[in-house]
């Protein structure tokens, strides 16, 4: 069994036992408050991912998920070892370039071939639930309270989550949450599809093992192909899709034949 643990981050830690990687927001005293380096780290964990690794676990150390962004990044000069997001005279084309970079560590988690999910507690604001929505499952404690606060600052949510928010909840209920900043509980969580199950707080982490440990159960294989099968299913038109599940269903006999 592979075990190791490193710190790509001063406030992120991963750790591999076997099948699953665990990735760990280690900054609690800030409620996990994220910067953009932060972001950079977590692409750089997803895209060097080892195809053995079945399952990642995102989790944030403390009270709170992720409060979101660190908003000294937002001060004139910005975060020192930061990148400026304010610097006077950038043209729209480089700040386009630059948050680019920033989506790829929330979007590469749908990309990777292991299953995602998020236990998530407390605050999971703007890019903290951003983060939570880029898993494929999230199981949250029933002290959550999930926010997209952007427009309040006079932003819109640009690190990947708008997508699965709107394909989550519609694109109303979305407008609603994101245009009012309001917080959403877990059981309403649940109820939108927001979360797969929230448990009491002091479940979350044995409620999460269990879900790991259903997930390492279902053959390697199969649960490859279903990812990427079923995430396909929410762009490709009705031939495509039915393509696609021919393929893949081609594949996995195939190699049944030669178990």
């Amino acid at each position: 069994m592979t075990e190791a643990s490193r710190t790509p981050h001063p406030h992120l830690h991963v750790a591999r036992d076997g099948a699953v990687l665990t990735v760990t927001l280690t900054n609690p005293g800030r409620r996990n408050a994220q910067v953009p380096s932060l972001w950079t780290a977590l692409a750089e964990v997803a895209d060097g991912l080892d195809p053995q690794v079945r399952v990642v676990v995102l989790r944030g150390e403390g009270p709170s998920f992720s409060a979101g962004l660190d908003r000294s990044v937002l001060a004139p000069g910005g975060h020192p070892g930061e990148v400026d997001l304010l610097a006077p005279g950038r043209e729209d084309d480089e700040t386009v370039e630059i948050i680019a970079g920033f989506q790829r560590g929330f979007s590469a988690w749908g990309e990777v071939p292991a299953v995602v999910v998020a236990a998530v507690q407390g605050h999971a604001i703007g890019a903290g639930f951003q983060l939570a929505l880029a898993a494929d499952l999230r199981v949250v404690a029933d002290d959550v309270q999930l926010a997209m606060r952007e427009t309040s600052l006079g932003l819109v949510p640009d690190l990947g989550g708008t997508g699965p928010l709107v394909r989550l909840v519609g694109p109303a209920r979305a407008l609603e949450i994101c245009a009012t900043g309001r917080f959403v509980g877990a059981q309403e969580a649940v109820a939108t599809g927001l979360a797969n199950v929230a448990v009491p707080r002091e479940d979350l982490e044995a409620t999460t093992t269990d879900l790991v440990a259903a997930l390492l159960a279902a053959p390697g294989e199969a649960l490859r192909e279903l990812k990427p099968l079923l995430r396909a299913a929410e762009v490709l038109d009705r031939q495509a899709q039915l393509a696609a599940e021919r393929q893949a269903q081609a594949r996995l006999l195939r190699g049944l034949t030669r178990a």
